[in-house]
């Protein structure tokens, strides 16, 4: 993993983001703090999930998914 400057991924963002393919993601920091992450997908599957982990509408959706599993559970299950 890298950390590079926002001023240098202007100038030079074909460079960064071949290098993200084969190097792994890139932390672009602004004024010294972590503002963004380039990350080159492997495939459509790994891009989705990517933007799926990202998504808060899909991760408040997993967490009513497991409450429910969670109540439907009754002692006789086990």
């Amino acid at each position: 993993m890298r950390i590079v400057s926002l001023a240098e991924v202007k100038a030079g963002l074909s460079a960064y983001v071949e290098q993200a393919k084969t190097d792994g993601p890139i932390v672009i920091t602004r004024n010294g703090k972590a503002a963004a992450v380039l990350i080159a997908p492997e495939d459509d599957d790994d891009l989705e999930t990517i933007l799926l982990s990202r998504s808060r509408r899909y991760q408040a959706l997993l967490e009513r998914s497991e409450k429910n599993m969670q109540a439907d559970k009754s002692p006789s299950d086990d």
